[in-house]
């Protein structure tokens, strides 16, 4: 992309124009130094705390507006000075509008003439309750200061250019003339008549970026709030008096008053008709789920606490991360939530609620620095499993959980290593977990995928994934309709090569996921068996399920994605059928179009690039690398299947 140029003028002697980028570049590097130049030619008049903020104001509006080209010729000569600035154009324009803009600051202000942005106060920057000055100097300083003060603005300019930036006579008067000044010649001669040093200007006595700070007139401003807050409530008053009704209907007609006055609304913000469980409600409850879980946590009587996670949810400001699952509602309370945590975690303080549809969980940091988050996860119908853990804290790759009631044994499994005994978790007595390691990925390549295995009252393990939400996915294995748990070996062993698959489905709203493996195969070649495995990722929503087969052949450590679908009921309850088929290299080099069907397949023909038909649920094919076939099936009662998903 080419540069515009910021000086579209330049003579045969002028130097060579800036670029827009040169110009920022220039005010970023230099910037101490331009602020200090406009500091001291900006009349003594203002007061030092004006003079500061002026200073800046008109150092940071330098650069021209937009990145059309500006009308301003850097016709200042660069300083002959070390230190990049001698050959900068971008400096030399940048100096010229920040020497411009302090001499028309101090210009006087006319009736019959409008004023310049410059001679306005400055709106920007602004800072309330203290007056900020650069540090006193010595004798020296004053003196120069006072006969600084004595001078008209270009001849303070031309002192300013003689001293600090060392410009010959010559260059001077070229730049106060590029600047706007009528007589240079005059202004030249007033500075003349105080000899400057250089050192002197470059002292901390005349250093705008090096300040102090010292507060306004407390007892003024203390008088001036008291007044903004009187006139404040009575604007209140009088707004409130102008939206009453009178005979008639209001604007919003018969709803309830704003949200604030609505005692629904007002309820559901009161902390203290939170829905807290007794910690043994759910021993005698015939319902495992979140509405028995009591209320835990160190911070669970924190009322200021809960009062502002509330008011969060109801209200969340600018500064509020908000995250919801696919499906989710972010919407306020409808009424005073179940609390189910409290507490501190990880350096911040962390609070679970349950509405009875979702899970939100606010947290904001212990030192008070930074936004808050709110996050929202759909949980309608959760039961068992699904509601044996939620997600506290994720911090460094780790995932620390609060686990349910009724949990008696928590700990870390490898699904990539399903030989590997589980590594115990550490559950505190108000059910925090330790952290758990979230998956490895190393070059790309996907080296572990920890989940979290969890030991109910009954003695039941459960296996529960994290796929970036609040509610942990529950892994199970089995043909659809019966499925079992995936925490024993054989549901280990079924999950080990398809583990990685699960980040396909991160961040969707993911309830569930069942693996099922529908057929096995004799690989032509004596190449060994091969596993035909349909997985089903179910939401909390419904909509939306996604499903894969996957061809997974003895050696290798991932399954190959054969087909997959997203909402179909394939593979699932309603219809636990499949058909997919992979082109496959065997060891022995051929080539070959291999199929699978569930137990309830009847036939399987292939035509296209490789054509031939097979009776039950397995087809095998010679064809060629590259080959690409279409599959058809029939069921024994005689439906027909096309593929993954699709039924006639």
């Amino acid at each position: 992309m080419q540069s515009q140029d910021v000086a579209p003028r330049p003579g045969p002697d002028s130097p060579p124009t800036a670029s827009l980028e040169q110009a920022e570049a220039a005010l970023v590097e230099h910037y101490p130094r331009l602020v200090r130049l406009a500091y001291l030619v900006l009349p003594p008049s203002l007061g030092r705390n004006r003079r500061v903020l002026t200073a800046h104001a008109l150092t940071q509006r330098a650069l021209p507006r937009g990145r059309t080209p500006s009308g301003d010729a850097p016709a200042v000569p660069a300083q002959q000075t070390a230190g990049g600035r001698a050959t900068d154009p971008g400096y030399a324009y940048v100096r010229l509008r920040v020497l411009r803009t302090a001499l028309e600051a101090g210009l006087p202000l006319r009736r019959a003439a409008w004023p310049k942005r410059s001679q306005l106060p400055v709106l920007l920057p602004r800072v309330w309750g203290l007056r900020l000055f650069p540090r006193s100097g010595g004798a020296d300083e004053l003196a120069l200061d006072q006969r600084l003060s004595a001078l008209s603005g270009p001849a303070r300019a031309a002192c300013v250019l003689r001293g600090l930036e060392k410009l010959s006579d010559a260059d001077v008067r070229a730049a106060l003339e590029a600047a706007g000044v009528r007589d240079a010649a005059a202004a030249l001669a007033e500075a003349a008549g105080v000899p400057v040093r250089g050192d002197l200007l470059s002292s901390p006595e005349f250093d705008p970026c090096s300040l102090h700070a010292r507060p306004t007139d407390l007892m003024r401003r203390r008088q001036h709030t008291r007044a903004a807050l009187a006139a404040a409530a009575a604007a209140v008053v009088c707004g409130a008096l102008l939206v009453v009704p009178g005979d008639g209907w209001a604007p919003d007609g018969a709803a309830t008053p704003p949200y604030a006055r609505n005692p629904a609304a007002e309820a559901a913000l009161d902390p203290g008709r939170l829905t807290k469980v007794p910690a043994t409600a759910w021993r005698s409850s015939a319902r495992t789920d979140f509405s028995v879980w009591p209320a835990r946590g160190n911070l669970a009587g924190n009322r200021p606490l809960l009062r502002r996670a509330l008011a969060v949810w109801a209200r969340p400001g600018e500064s509020v991360r908000v995250s919801a699952t696919p499906g989710t509602a972010s919407g306020a309370p409808p009424g005073p939530p179940q609390l189910l945590y409290a507490g501190e975690v990880d350096g911040a303080r962390v609070v679970l609620f349950h509405d009875g549809l979702r899970i939100v969980r606010y947290a904001e940091p212990e030192d008070g620095t930074g936004g808050a988050a709110l996050d929202f996860a759909r949980v309608d119908g959760a039961s068992g499993a699904e509601s044996g853990a939620v997600v506290l804290d994720r911090a460094d790759g780790d995932v620390r959980y609060l686990t349910a009631p009724w949990v008696r044994e928590a700990a870390e499994r490898d699904l990539l290593k399903p030989s590997s005994p589980p590594v115990g978790l550490a559950v505190t007595a108000d059910g925090v977990a330790d952290p758990l390691a979230g998956p490895v990925e190393r070059a790309g390549a996907c080296r572990s995928w920890n989940v979290l295995e969890l030991t109910d009252h009954t003695g039941t393990r459960r296996l529960m994934t994290d796929l970036g939400e609040l509610v942990p996915a529950h892994l199970t294995a089995g043909r659809p309709g019966r499925p079992r748990e995936a925490a024993g070996d054989a549901g280990s062993g079924i999950w080990s090569p398809l583990a990685c698959s699960l980040a396909a489905v991160r961040t969707q709203g993911v309830r569930s996921v069942n693996a099922w493996r529908f057929a096995r195969q004799p690989l032509p070649d004596a190449s060994g068996t091969a596993d035909w495995v349909c997985t089903r990722a179910d939401t909390w929503r419904g909509g939306g399920p996604r499903v894969l087969a996957q061809f997974h052949t003895p050696g290798q450590p991932y399954g190959a994605v054969a087909a997959k679908a997203e909402n179909s009921p394939a593979c699932g309850a309603r219809d636990p059928h499949v058909l997919a088929g992979v082109l496959w290299k065997s060891q022995a080099g051929g080539w070959y179009l291999l199929a699978a069907g569930d137990k309830d397949t009847a036939s399987i023909g292939a035509t296209g690039g490789a054509e031939g038909t097979a009776r039950g649920g397995l087809l095998a094919v010679r064809t060629k690398q590259g080959a690409r076939a279409r599959l058809k099936g029939a069921l024994t009662d005689g439906t027909r299947v096309d593929g993954l998903g699709r039924r006639d």
